[in-house]
């Protein structure tokens, strides 16, 4: 189904959530829409209150349970967004928008035989950001052409329309294919779950950054320089040749090997000032030590000048040595434009002097350029570790995978 909003802007400063756009929303309440794509059901049978957590009328049936939870920030991607409301919606285990009159959230189909079913429902953040949705893991339409998902949609409240981020899909369905991932929009972040399982539930996370790759929002980033992969975006893989390390002497992809915990990937292109690298290296190696196998860091060296990848080799290899380094691996590729090994993807820029990508299940948590090496940087990138290390990070991936 079509998914085309307008993105309205409507600056009202000073007004209250609750009462944004009160008549639209008891309008829409007692009205069905002729034509989702032409207006969007956002509203319909939308509760009043609402709260930061919300349960599916699907959840008591069969099927497998699943927790979708994570924070809303706003589009600097590190100030939580309180007062977001979210609206989803989702196929039950058959892969259909099924109807039912005895549920109060069911949409009925309107005259173009559109509906949303009845397993859907509404949540809006708390003053944290936070949400969390109970459900159960639906299916891919019959036809099978598209992985099983669940909607998403955003209204914040200085603007007059809702607009849809990228489905909710599932890492470990075997539908989402390499070409699907790197065909994503990204809107509003990679929808991609990865679940974690504890007891019968399996869990996933996505924090959800307003505004990110929506065209014609309002609001301009102006927060993050434009080296790497933004966050709340996945780290597409990549396969640097390996100087020194556990790897040493492969082609191996970071993200596919190490990349269910958290990583760090310490990007330097046309503007290496090895002292200050070194400086990195030992506090990052020192960070990987303590943390064991719960963070792995890599060094990815990209410059392009001068080329020759055995002089590149030794290079690292001495270096590494040098420093007696113990868990960081050193890597290299051709350039941050090769090709081949697909770092071009991740949209380094050569020309700083250092990008910083800070992962936690394949997803950019947190992003620095041109980081100084100094106490003060180095507790910025210890808070994020802990800070993001929550009651779910250490949890394994479901024993049914």
């Amino acid at each position: 189904m079509l998914q085309i909003f307008k993105i309205g802007v409507l600056l009202l400063a000073g007004l209250n959530l609750s009462s944004c756009n009160s008549q639209n929303i008891k309008k829409e309440t007692e009205t069905l829409s002729d034509d989702f794509d032409k207006s969007m059901p956002f509203f319909y049978k939308m509760p009043r209150k609402l709260s930061a957590t919300d349960t599916s009328s699907a959840f008591k049936e069969k099927g497998q349970k699943i927790l979708l939870t994570g924070t809303v920030y706003q589009i600097d991607g590190k100030t939580p967004a309180s007062n977001i409301i979210l609206y989803y919606y989702q196929t039950n285990t058959e892969g259909i928008y099924a109807t039912k009159q005895s549920e109060e959230r069911n949409m009925p189909k309107n005259k173009l035989g559109q509906t949303h079913g009845y397993i859907r429902g509404w949540l809006k953040t708390n003053e944290l950001g936070n949400y969390s949705i109970y459900t159960i893991q639906p299916k891919a339409y019959p036809s099978r052409d598209q992985p099983a998902h669940i909607h998403i949609t955003v209204k914040e409240k200085n603007m007059e329309e809702p607009y849809y981020i990228d489905d909710f899909v599932f890492d470990n369905d075997s539908l989402l294919t390499s070409k699907r991932r790197k065909n994503m929009e990204n809107r509003g972040g990679s929808g991609v779950i990865r679940f974690v399982q504890k007891d019968n539930m399996w869990i996933g996370e996505r924090n959800i950054i307003l505004g990110l790759n929506i065209p014609d929002y309002p609001i301009e980033n102006i927060y993050q320089k434009s080296s790497g992969k933004s966050i709340g975006e996945d780290i597409i893989s990549f396969t640097p040749f390996h100087a020194y390390g556990a790897d040493k002497g492969t082609i191996t992809c970071p993200i596919c090997k190490y990349g269910w915990y958290h990583g760090i990937l310490y990007f330097v292109g046309s503007k290496p000032n090895w002292n200050e690298i070194k400086d990195w290296l030992a506090f990052l190696d020192s960070e990987n030590q303590k943390r064991e196998e719960y963070l792995k860091v890599y060094f990815i060296y990209g410059n392009d000048l001068n080329y020759d990848k055995d002089t590149r080799m030794q290079k690292l290899e001495k270096l590494g040595n040098e420093l007696g380094l113990k868990k960081v691996a050193l890597t290299f590729v051709p350039s941050f434009n090769d090709k081949s090994s697909e770092v071009n993807l991740n949209k380094i820029d050569p020309n700083t002097e250092n990008t910083f990508l800070i992962y936690k299940r394949s997803k950019v948590i947190d992003k620095f350029v041109d980081l100084k090496p100094n106490q003060e940087n180095f507790k910025k990138i210890i808070n994020r570790l802990d800070k993001s290390a929550n009651e779910y990070f250490k949890l394994s991936r479901p024993k049914k995978e």
